[in-house]
């Protein structure tokens, strides 16, 4: 499929969002135009102002409900491509569905929306996760994966324990099912389709803030945790759990950009590209704000323990797009500053 190039117009589902807003953000840095999808005219307003320096290559369209069939029917209409960012992410959902159900059927109503209405659209680039890749393949050594790995354990977990579940399980089979979901609409309509498919899997995504935030229980996830992380608490985080267990990050401008360049790119057509900078536990982060010298508004814990090594293996997209992923240091001290400076 041929590459989608500036000034083409892109829609962006879950603009507001932390990794939405930032991907508006990459694709009008380089010239596209975007149309967000937003659930509100305040969230709206919000991004237009925050964009304004692109004057009117940056519009917006109310999708109060992603997951309702036909959300998008107009949103498609006259775009060249599509970013699917919007999804849920929680670890609090009892019932599986809570999660599933959203994750699944708002990736399956953008598809839909594409093949009825979006006639114009050529490639249409998701925003999956490492989640979709984690499995319980014997391996000799530090635990690896690559984008030919598939998360079958979590959707297992959830046939057979249902609400009882591991949260952790009930956010990673979201996650894979609404991926899986998405390469079978592709496949399953090869013949009456004139768009392909990229899906986008980063790890945890530390960085900046952009995206209208008013309190930290409104922060999305990952900057919740990174927050946690990186705040003195009383009595102070036990010593086992900031270095275990090993987990993977990645900057929110990187993945922005690999959104982009899945666009740009013709031969990135129907891969998968995990993007994955680096492996990290609690301390790492610690270690990371304190390498340039002593913060005091940063714990220091057990200095040097927790290093570990990546399991996500991000180098396709390294290859593929050209890019080399920001350090942990910098993505850990502009997360820190963005945090800061809103007072948290």
């Amino acid at each position: 499929m041929p590459a989608v190039l500036p000034p083409a117009k892109v829609l962006v589902t879950g603009a507001s969002g932390f990794i939405g807003a930032w991907v508006a953000k990459a694709l009008l840095e380089r010239g596209f135009t975007v149309v967000g999808t937003v659930r509100s005219d305040l969230k709206g307003e919000y991004l237009r102002t925050l964009f304004k320096q692109y004057e009117n290559r940056f519009t917006y369209v109310l999708v109060p409900d992603v997951g309702k069939r036909g959300a998008f029917d107009e949103a498609v209409v006259g775009v060249d491509a599509v970013a699917h960012v919007a999804s849920p992410v929680s670890f609090s959902a009892g019932d599986p569905q809570e999660l599933i159900g959203p994750a699944v059927s708002g990736t399956l109503s953008t598809l839909e929306s594409v093949k009825a209405h979006g006639t114009s659209v050529r490639r249409v680039v998701i925003t999956s996760s490492k989640a979709s890749i984690v499995n319980d393949k014997p391996q000799a050594g530090w635990p690896t994966f690559d984008e030919t790995d598939w998360n079958d354990v979590s959707p297992r977990e959830i046939e057979l324990r249902g609400k009882d579940a591991e949260p952790i399980h009930k956010y990673r089979a979201s996650k894979v099912l609404a991926e899986r979901a998405a390469w079978d609409f592709v496949e399953n309509n090869k013949d009456s389709i004139s768009f392909d498919l990229v899906t986008v899997l980063p790890s945890f995504v530390f960085g900046p803030i952009i995206h209208e935030v008013t309190s930290l229980a409104s922060l999305n996830l990952s900057i919740q945790q990174f927050h946690d992380y990186t705040t003195h608490h009383e009595p102070p985080t036990p010593a086992g759990k900031l270095t275990g267990p090993p987990m993977d990050m990645v900057d929110v401008r990187d993945t922005a950009l690999i959104h982009v360049l899945a666009l740009e790119t013709p031969e990135a057509g129907s891969e998968r590209f995990i993007a994955s900078a680096a492996g990290f536990t609690p301390q790492v982060l610690l270690d990371a704000a304190h390498a340039s010298g002593p913060r005091d508004d940063v714990p220091r814990g057990n200095p040097g323990t927790g290093t570990v090594q990546p399991m996500a293996l991000g180098g396709k997209a390294e290859r593929a797009f050209g890019i080399k992923y920001r350090p942990v240091q910098e993505t850990v001290l502009d997360t820190l500053n963005s945090l800061r400076e809103k007072g948290w």
